[in-house]
């Protein structure tokens, strides 16, 4: 596994991802995806649409 420094790890935690998909739904109006990528640097990513190969469907924020 890669080292993340202390704030990367934060800013690429499930916990601020769910955050910012609430923040996007509040601001959109759009139903928010989060997504695992399986990339150790980026493992969550939000997303108003359905995840592509290779990502998992985690949380849908209607």
């Amino acid at each position: 596994m890669i080292a993340l420094s202390p704030l990367r790890a934060r800013l690429a935690s499930f916990d601020h991802a769910y955050a910012v998909a609430i923040q996007l739904r509040g601001t959109t109006g759009r139903g928010q995806f989060i997504l695992w990528t399986g990339n150790p640097i980026q493992p969550f990513r939000v997303s108003p649409t359905l995840p592509p190969l290779g990502e998992q469907l985690l949380v849908w924020v209607a």
